[in-house]
């Protein structure tokens, strides 16, 4: 590419030379998008996935970054004759920050966080964060041209990949489990929250396919030619850009159907129930005799609190895990009613 040893006086290969305006074309669209995307996950902070979104975002913003470094490190060449080392190096390592940060978004995104459950459990945060460090250190060794790190980097992606596509098999499978039991118990006010997880699970299975065949065309490219260096980065970043539009425009934030937002606040194991969507009320005299392990959750059906709604009626509520309390021993239970205790003190519905 270059022929000098202090940085001066240096001549760049002219094949080259549609990089600096290249880089910047696709500057502007990054960072359009990235100011776009910011400024939407902020006007929606009260979004159910916003910490999903604001994940999302940090992707292209590193993009932006990397592309603005390559813009100065080309630009400087051609028109100051000075390609700075250290601007290489900033280049090198936003790239991989950059993919390290899109892996890491695509393997919470099939974790189902933020969608099936408010936050990860603490071995699905561990691993992430173990795969994603392996990840990028094994892209540094590669791009390094460190002996057979190009094995380990293939290693890490079938694992990678491998991981990806069982979580997002797990979740469309218990998916189609909940429509069933909603279809069978004609539960309409939850098959649209529901399915519409459903489809987006599967879109994003797509997108991953269509990931992974394009990291598996990259990777196999052998040309190194200067020749056709600027067709080839076209195409890359194009796809690169298509992707992430994709899946961004999948996990907007947008007016979802009702009761999208109900969900666990982790994934447990065990059986995976339907969230409770039943309700039963009684008054508060009633109330305040009523014992049960699967229905104990009191709300007043009324929003005022003032001394005339003290016999108010109580809705009661099937508690999440029905099916799993009467494995709880008598403390955990009994914590669980002090907190119901709390809301409703005109009752305590924990048996003695």
């Amino acid at each position: 590419m270059a022929r000098s040893g202090d940085g001066y006086g240096v001549g760049v290969d002219e094949s080259y030379s549609a990089l600096p305006w290249l880089y910047l074309t696709f500057l502007s669209i990054w960072l359009l998008s990235a100011c776009s995307w910011t400024v939407y996950t902020y006007k929606t902070h009260h979004s159910q996935w916003n910490n999903l979104q604001w994940t999302l975002a940090s992707v292209p913003l590193i993009k932006a970054l990397q592309l603005m470094l390559s813009f100065l490190f080309w630009y400087s060449c051609f028109n100051f004759q000075a390609c700075s080392l250290w601007m290489s190096f900033g280049v090198y390592v936003t790239g991989v920050l950059f993919q390290t940060a899109a892996f890491v978004s695509f393997l919470l995104i099939s974790h189902g966080y933020c969608i099936m459950c408010e936050r990860l459990s603490l071995n699905e945060r561990r691993s992430t964060a173990a795969l994603a460090c392996v990840f990028y250190l094994t892209l540094v060794g590669y791009k390094a041209c460190v002996p057979y790190f190009s094995v380990l980097l293939l290693l890490n992606y079938f694992i990678s990949f491998y991981i990806i596509f069982h979580h997002i098999s797990q979740n469309l499978l218990v998916l189609r489990e909940q429509l069933s039991i909603i279809e069978h118990e004609d539960i309409q006010a939850m098959h649209d929250a529901v399915y519409k997880k459903y489809t987006m699970f599967k879109k994003f299975q797509g997108a991953m396919q269509i990931v992974a065949t394009a990291e598996t065309v990259i990777y196999m490219n052998i040309d190194d030619s200067s020749e056709n260096y600027w067709l080839r980065l076209l195409l890359r970043e194009w796809a690169q850009f298509c992707i992430f539009v994709y899946i961004g425009w999948i996990f907007r934030s947008r007016d979802l159907a009702p009761n999208f937002s109900v969900m666990p606040t982790t994934k447990c194991k065990g059986e995976t129930l339907v969230p409770p969507i039943y309700s039963i009320e009684m008054d508060a005299a009633t109330f305040k005799e009523f014992s049960s392990h699967e229905w104990h959750i009191g709300v007043p059906t009324s929003t005022s609190y003032d001394e005339s709604s003290r016999d108010e009626v109580l809705a009661i509520i099937q508690h999440p895990r029905a099916q799993r309390l009467r494995k709880l021993d008598a403390f955990s239970h009994r914590a669980d009613c002090f907190v119901v205790s709390d809301l409703n003190t005109n009752s305590s519905p924990c048996p003695t």
